[in-house]
């Protein structure tokens, strides 16, 4: 897509490529509920849910983590193998 920074325009066959690789990243359960082909806003605005979704995934998993490694002694084995894996 760098030929386009002169303003060059979008084609329709490249929006449908990118629409595609788009809904080909959602869960599966996010691609089986509507038609094979899903309009380019329906799928904009399931991305968007998903990406909430993650973003609160990780929120959750992030204060689970805190919370375990507060109740963790910071020399034990244990903490030390989160540690390495959070590298």
């Amino acid at each position: 897509m760098s030929s386009r920074r002169g303003g060059g325009r979008i084609t329709d066959e490249e929006i449908n490529e990118l629409i595609s690789k788009l809904q080909a990243l959602l869960p599966e359960s996010s691609r089986s509920r509507g038609a094979s082909r899903s309009s380019a806003s329906k799928l904009l605005k399931e991305t968007c849910s998903y990406i909430k979704s993650l973003h609160r995934e990780v929120d959750d998993l992030s204060d689970r983590l805190s919370e375990l490694m507060s109740t963790m002694d910071n020399n034990s084995p244990q903490a030390e193998i989160i540690r390495s894996l959070l590298r």
